[in-house]
């Protein structure tokens, strides 16, 4: 049964108003803002499952709440879908490089908006990745269970996004995989995604990786694998 904390960050009232409608029909609890100050200070003080951020905001923008709202301890652990117009590729892929864990593209479907936020409650429910061998690689550990990384006993912070992308290409090594392929199997096949956004990912998760990002290794023209050869030992 539905009931978790919707925030919604849309200055268009009519488009707020749509977006609540058809959240309270699905017997959400929902509170509609319309600035990125006003989602600060409320994320900051409830208790929020869910927050849906308009790019396109008067003063601070989507993408500058999105990155206060994933440094602050308080609202970090908030899913975040941006909400965004279409063809502003390199919007969606910022927002996704601070940290969203999807986004909606308008004009959009009321049957979209519903399938992705319930596909976030989904995954903190069950997670798509909750059983199967840790995989170790030296002093990277990778621990599905647990949903944690490792590296020579210090965590790694992750993104869900970061974590499935990790593990999906890790538990196959040696194993060429299409961006298309990596999409679908961490999302679901109705996940719109562009190939540069899944190149962001792959770039952020080797950085938080450090000398274990050059495991991940780029296939020109195909996509990505994770290196089972002996010239990748560190």
């Amino acid at each position: 049964m539905a009931g978790e904390n919707i925030l919604i960050v849309e200055d268009d009232t009519d488009i707020l108003e749509l977006i609540k409608y058809n959240l309270l029909k699905e017997r959400y609890r929902v509170e509609g803002v319309v600035t990125g100050e006003m989602a600060l200070r409320n994320a900051a003080k409830m208790s929020f499952d869910l927050c849906l951020l308009d790019i396109m905001l008067p003063g601070m923008d989507g993408l500058e709440v999105c990155r206060l709202m994933k440094k602050d301890p308080r609202t970090a652990p908030i899913p975040i879908i941006m909400v965004t117009a279409k063809g502003e590729e390199a919007d969606i892929v910022t927002g996704l490089e601070m940290g969203a864990e999807d986004y909606i593209v308008k004009p959009f479907s009321p049957k979209v908006l519903i399938a992705k936020v319930r596909t976030v409650f989904r995954r903190k429910a069950t997670p798509e990745v909750t059983s199967g061998r840790p995989i170790n690689v030296y002093e990277l550990t990778i621990h599905p269970g647990r949903r944690e990384v490792a590296i020579g006993g210090k965590f790694v912070d992750l993104t869900f996004t970061e974590f499935q992308l990790l593990y999906h290409l890790a538990n196959k090594p040696g194993w060429v995989f299409t961006r298309y392929q990596i999409v679908n199997a961490i999302n679901g096949e109705d996940y719109a995604v562009t190939d540069r956004a899944v190149d962001v990912q792959i770039v952020n998760l080797r950085k938080k990786l450090g000398d274990y990002g050059k495991f991940i290794e780029t296939v020109r023209g195909i996509g990505y694998r994770f290196s089972d050869r002996a010239d990748a030992e560190l």
